[in-house]
């Protein structure tokens, strides 16, 4: 053997005993590169809130209900509707509404905005808010009049036949006019609350020959 043949042998030997410990320190900065480049798993996310943005909208539109015997519930119309998904809420621009209730009897409104709940029960008629409920038949036991309300802002509650306001509204009943700075009317109850500054004008009835 000569003595590079030697030299050679004792390297491979030195080398034979560190190769494990080498391999080892390879594959332990391999695994540490991969776990550092590896990208992260996404942990699962809670729901997000809900943001106040439309999920639609409407324009130059006009949307009819009808009862389970196909008669015209409700119609409700405007120049522009939104709806938002987080409050079901609806916004109309121009809103134009009419709602039957279920003796028949005829309730419009209008104004230059509104904000209604999701089945149109409740809506708040912003600008220019107008409401009008037309009158009994002549021939309806207890017949009502017509009442007509005017305001800046009138809470409608179409179901249960009411109409609130925070601010002064006109309220027509008839030939009887009045006025006052808040309103709550219930005309099931036929009970109208007035408060503030408050006026009216009675008309007398025509004597009955």
């Amino acid at each position: 053997m000569t003595r590079w043949q030697g030299i050679w042998r004792r390297g491979m030997d030195r080398l034979s005993i560190y190769l494990p410990v080498v391999l080892m320190g390879v594959l332990a900065l391999a695994s540490y590169w991969m776990l550092k480049n590896t990208p992260a798993p996404e942990l699962p996310r809670g729901e997000l809130p809900a943001r106040h943005e439309t999920d639609y909208f409407m324009r130059r539109f006009a949307v009819k209900t009808f009862d389970a015997e196909g008669r015209l519930k409700s119609e409700v119309a405007g120049a522009e509707l939104r709806h938002y998904p987080d409050t079901d809420t609806v916004e109309i621009n121009q809103v134009r509404i009419r709602s039957f209730d279920q003796k028949g009897r005829l309730t419009t409104a209008q104004a230059q905005h509104a904000l209604s709940n999701g089945d149109g029960s409740e809506v708040q008629l912003l600008g220019q808010a107008h409401v009008v409920r037309e009158a009994d038949p002549p021939t309806s036991p207890q017949a009502s009049p017509r009442l007509e309300f005017k305001g800046e802002f009138l809470h409608a509650f179409l179901n249960q036949e009411q109409v609130r306001s925070h601010l002064p509204v006109t309220l027509v009943r008839g030939q009887d006019h009045f006025s006052s700075d808040t309103l709550e009317y219930d005309n099931l109850a036929r009970i109208a609350l007035l408060k503030g500054h408050v006026k009216g004008q009675l008309v007398p009835k025509p004597a009955t020959p």
